[in-house]
């Protein structure tokens, strides 16, 4: 039987009304048709409180921070509840120690004594605790006692400012939950040598927003007005993992076609005065919302992710709103698994000469092909992996309660 009717309790590291559509929120959208869901917006720090004080995010949650008997917002979905917390202290410059461990179970101790108040003024009972990616808080899980703990691990440790601390703080949250679900296999490796009660399941994609690009009535959008065809697109966070080398080369070896990169910039990895060539465009992000519209002027879509150390352990949501909006897509072959999940469809390209390569072939797209690439992107929505994450909240759940081992399939 599906899990129903559960109360779930979702600790996220991305806040619910984030510039991009999110892992973390769209799993407890899903949760919410037919389970109680109560996502825990990322908590402010002081540090946040001043420098947001001025923002549309900040004016939604004011209401909220400060008082108990109003911590949480309705949302469209009647099943689902944002809590706000209080602004807790900024301690990540704290260097790693007794200091920093201290201040962070304060930190615990503020958002825990805001989450009993909930729990107990909606009668919430026997619930599910899933901590999604929010290693920042690795046993806030124990001040609050629900029937089953879960890490959700969308991503690798990999930014400064998370390994600073992060990395010791999510060994211990991987010890300490009952399973572990990972959004790639080699993250599910990993977290296995510390929790063997370990699953993969990857990310999926919002396939009936992305195939909003076939309708032949949607105008694309006008952030592509002007810009010549053919159309190179990349939509997503422009950050670390792009390897910046390879659009350089792509960018000057393909002269004749538009290189557009939408989405938030991150300065620290790309300066956009370092790109002067006149076919490469970062008109920065835009919303969701639009992102039928911003597919269906892209002729081709692109993944040009670098391969290192942490790259197997990327499964990138954008593959499959991609594939869903039945672009063709070429993608670096940074993590060997896609293909299980692709097969030949997508290219997965060792340089810069197989990437042109394959832009070239994608340009001759033809109907069969594009049909090919809907069906695979059918076959991976949100709806699949929900079914998969809610068999696996049910089984280990049913194994807690009877102290019984359980069979659970593990990819």
């Amino acid at each position: 039987m599906s899990l129903q009717h559960q109360h779930i309790i979702i600790f996220s590291q991305m806040q619910f009304d984030g510039a991009l559509e999110s892992t973390n929120y769209t799993m407890a959208k899903h949760l919410a048709q037919d389970n109680y869901v109560y996502y825990v917006d990322r908590p402010y720090t002081w540090r946040d409180y001043i420098k947001f004080k001025n923002t549309p995010g900040f004016r939604i949650r004011r209401p909220h921070f400060f008082s108990s008997k109003n911590s949480y917002i309705e949302t469209e979905i009647p099943n689902l509840k944002i809590i706000i917390t209080p602004p807790v202290p900024s301690i990540n410059m704290l260097p790693e120690g007794k200091l920093y461990r201290l201040a962070l179970k304060l930190n615990e101790w503020i958002v825990g004594a805001r989450l009993k108040k909930v729990i107990n003024a909606l009668n919430i009972k026997n619930f599910i605790y899933i901590n999604s990616y929010n290693f920042s808080f690795p046993t806030l899980h124990k001040l609050i006692n629900p029937v089953l703990t879960v890490y959700h691990c969308v991503d690798p440790i990999i930014e400064p400012y998370q390994t600073k601390h992060g990395l010791i703080s999510e060994d211990i949250l991987v010890k300490s939950v009952d399973m572990v679900i990972s959004t790639s296999k080699e993250l599910r490796n990993k977290k296995a040598l510390l929790n063997k009660n370990s699953y993969f399941i990857p990310n999926a994609a919002n396939i009936s927003h992305s195939q909003k690009a076939l309708n032949p009535d949607l105008k694309v959008a006008d952030i592509l007005t002007n810009i010549k065809k053919p159309i190179i697109g990349y939509f997503g966070a422009i950050e670390r993992r792009i390897d910046y080398d390879l659009v350089k080369k792509l960018v000057e070896t393909n002269a004749d076609k538009s290189f557009v990169f939408i989405g938030p910039i991150d300065r620290y990895y790309i300066k956009e005065e370092d790109y002067k060539a006149p076919n490469f465009f970062l008109p920065g992000p835009v919303p969701y919302e639009l992102l039928p519209s911003v597919l269906k002027g892209f002729e081709v879509a692109i993944i040009p992710f670098k391969k290192d150390e942490v790259s197997n352990n990327i499964f990138p949501l954008k593959l499959f709103e991609y594939l869903g909006s039945g672009r063709p897509v070429v993608s670096t072959d940074f993590n060997p698994d896609l293909k299980d999940f692709t097969f030949d469809s997508v290219p997965y390209c060792k340089n810069a000469e197989e990437f042109t390569e394959a832009i070239k072939i994608s340009l001759q797209d033809t109907p069969a092909l594009q049909q090919k690439r809907l069906a695979i992107a059918a076959d991976n929505t949100w709806e699949h992996r929900i079914i998969e994450i809610k068999e696996l909240l049910q089984i280990n759940m049913a194994k807690k309660c009877s102290n019984k081992p359980v069979a659970a399939l593990k990819n």
